[in-house]
C-alpha cells in the first residue's frame, strides 16, 4: 500500500522534471546560430568580363580579388542562407545549380537559399559575356565555389545574436535618368520619337529634373557571436556601382572595398572563424555611380577604395547603437511568377535584319546596330519566363529578393508598404531578368526600357513583382 502511495506521489514529480528538461532542450534548440564564409571566385586572366552591350572584353589583370560571401542563420526550426557574389549578374540556371549542390551536400532546401550579385562592372556577367570554352570552364568552377561559400558558412555555425539599423547615405546617390522637355529627346535606336528621358550622362538645357527619387537608406544587418564579437555584417545600398576602373582589370568595386575596410577595422578573434563583411545591391536600376564628395581627381580605383572606406566607417557607428538579440523568428517564402517577354514583332524584326544586312548604312541612332542585333537575339527567347521572388524574415527585419535591375520606386514602395519594422530589397537575386522599369517609366522611354537582352520583361512586370513581394512579406509577418 505504501509503495503505491509513493508511486502516486513520485510520478508527478518525475513528469515535472521531464517536462522541464524538454523545455530546456527546446530553448537550447531555438537559440540563434549563425555562420559566415567568403570563397574566392576570381577568374583566370582571359575570362570574359561584363556583357554583350558594353563589351569590356577579357580580363587582363586583377586589381582586387572577387568573392562569394555567405551567411547562414538557424534558430532551431528554420535555417536560411544568403550568398552575395562579386559578379555583374548571373543567369538563374547557374544559381539553381549551385543551390542543388548545397542541398545535396548539406540538406539545406533550395527554397531557403537566396543568391545574388553585386553588379560590379569589373567582373564576369554570367553567361552574357561568354566568348568561348574558357568562360564555360570558369562558369562550372564558379557554380561549385558559390555553393562552397554556403557550405562553409554552415560549417561555421555558432551561437549568435543579430540586430539591424541604417544610416542616411543619400549624398552618395543620384537618379541617372533625367526628365526632359517634350520634343527635346532625339529618336531612339528604333527610329521612334516622343521619349522624355536622357539617361546616364544626359546633359541638356531641356532637362527639367531627375525622373525619380533615390533611396537614401543604407540598411545594416549586424551579426555577432554570443560573446559580442562581430561575426558578419550585411549592408544594402541602392547605388548602381562606383566605377572608375582600368579596362580589363578585375575588381569587386566599392562592394569589395566596403568588406575590406570593415575587416581592417574589426579585430579578428583567434577563437572564432574570420569575420565576413558584405555589401549587397538594393534597388539601383535607375541610379548612377557613387557620387564623389569633393572635386578631387581620383586615379583608377581610388574613389572605389575611398567610398568603401566611408561606408564602412558609417556602418560601424550604426552598429554601436544596435540592440542585438538571439531569440527571434526566422522564416522564408518564395514564389514563382510567369511573365511575358517583349519579343520583337514582324516589323521590328524586319527592321533589324535590314540594318544588320547593310552594316555601312547611316542609322538614326549610334546604337541602332546594337539594338538590331538585340532584336534578333530576343526573337530566340520563349514567349514567357518564370522568375523567382523571395522574402525572408529575421525577427522584425524583412528582406526581399528580386531577380532584376530594379528601379528605386519599387524598393521605396516595398519599404513603405511592408509590415516589418525595417525592410530592404536585393536586386539581381536568383537570376538576372533585365531592367525592371515601372509602367510609368516605360512610358517615358530611355535605354533601360528599350527591348533587348538587358530589358525584356513585359511592361506590367514591375507591378506584378512588387505585389508578389509585398504579399510574401505579409504572409511572413502574419
Amino acid at each position: 500500500m505504501l509503495s503505491r502511495i509513493f508511486c502516486l506521489l513520485f510520478l508527478p514529480v518525475c513528469c515535472l522534471i521531464q517536462n522541464a528538461a524538454l523545455v530546456e532542450i527546446h530553448a537550447a534548440e531555438s537559440e540563434l546560430r549563425a555562420g559566415a564564409a567568403a570563397v574566392d571566385i576570381t577568374p583566370p586572366i582571359g575570362v570574359s568580363l561584363d556583357g554583350v552591350i558594353s563589351k569590356n572584353g577579357p580580363a587582363t589583370g586583377i586589381h582586387d580579388r572577387i568573392f562569394a560571401r555567405a551567411i547562414v542563420l538557424d534558430e532551431g526550426q528554420t535555417r536560411i542562407a544568403i550568398c552575395v557574389n562579386d559578379l555583374c549578374m548571373v543567369e538563374r540556371r547557374y544559381f539553381d545549380r549551385a543551390k542543388e549542390i548545397v542541398f545535396e551536400k548539406t540538406g539545406l532546401p533550395v527554397n531557403r537559399i537566396l543568391m545574388t550579385s553585386t553588379h560590379t562592372h569589373a567582373a564576369p556577367r554570367v553567361p552574357y559575356g561568354r566568348a568561348g570554352k574558357m568562360d564555360d570552364v570558369y562558369y562550372d568552377t564558379l557554380v561549385q565555389q558559390i555553393a562552397q561559400a554556403i557550405i562553409q558558412a554552415q560549417e561555421n555555425l555558432q551561437p549568435a545574436r543579430v540586430g539591424f539599423g541604417s544610416f542616411d547615405a543619400g549624398k552618395y546617390a543620384a537618379c541617372r535618368r533625367f526628365l526632359a522637355e517634350k520634343g527635346s529627346v532625339s529618336l531612339n535606336p528604333f527610329g521612334v520619337a516622343g521619349e522624355r528621358i536622357k539617361s546616364v550622362a544626359g546633359r541638356s538645357k531641356q532637362i527639367i529634373q531627375p525622373a525619380a527619387d533615390i533611396d537614401p537608406q543604407c540598411s545594416i544587418l549586424s551579426i555577432q557571436h554570443a560573446d559580442g564579437t562581430p561575426l558578419a555584417i550585411l549592408g544594402n545600398m541602392s547605388i548602381h556601382y562606383c566605377g572608375g576602373y582600368q579596362k580589363g582589370q578585375i575588381s569587386a568595386d566599392y562592394f569589395g572595398a566596403y568588406a575590406r575596410h570593415l575587416s581592417k577595422k574589426i579585430a579578428q578573434s583567434k577563437t572564432h572563424p574570420p569575420f565576413v563583411g558584405i555589401l549587397s545591391n538594393g534597388t539601383s536600376g535607375n541610379v548612377g555611380a557613387v557620387k564623389k564628395q569633393d572635386r578631387s581627381k581620383y586615379a583608377a580605383f581610388e574613389w572605389i577604395e575611398e567610398s568603401g572606406k566611408q561606408f564602412a566607417a558609417q556602418t560601424l557607428k550604426v552598429i554601436e547603437q544596435i540592440d542585438h538579440k538571439n531569440n527571434l523568428k526566422l522564416a522564408m517564402r518564395e514564389q514563382e511568377l510567369e511573365l511575358g517577354i517583349r519579343r520583337p514583332d514582324a516589323v521590328r524584326l524586319a527592321w533589324a535584319r535590314e540594318i544588320l544586312e547593310n552594316p555601312k548604312q547611316k542609322t538614326v541612332h549610334p546604337w541602332s546596330k546594337i539594338y538590331a542585333n538585340e532584336a534578333v537575339e530576343l526573337n530566340k527567347y520563349p514567349a514567357t519566363e518564370s522568375i523567382k521572388i523571395q522574402a525572408i524574415r529575421i525577427g522584425e527585419l524583412g528582406i526581399v529578393g528580386l531577380p532584376c535591375e530594379v528601379f528605386t520606386e519599387t524598393g521605396l514602395a516595398i519599404k513603405a508598404q511592408s509590415p516589418f519594422a525595417a525592410t530592404f530589397s536585393m536586386e539581381l537575386a536568383n537570376g538576372s531578368s533585365g531592367y525592371l522599369p515601372t509602367p510609368e517609366q516605360h512610358a517615358l522611354g530611355g535605354y533601360e526600357t528599350w527591348p533587348a537582352r538587358s530589358s525584356y520583361l513585359e511592361i506590367d512586370a514591375e507591378t506584378k513583382i512588387r505585389q508578389t513581394a509585398l504579399d510574401l512579406l505579409r504572409k511572413l509577418h502574419d
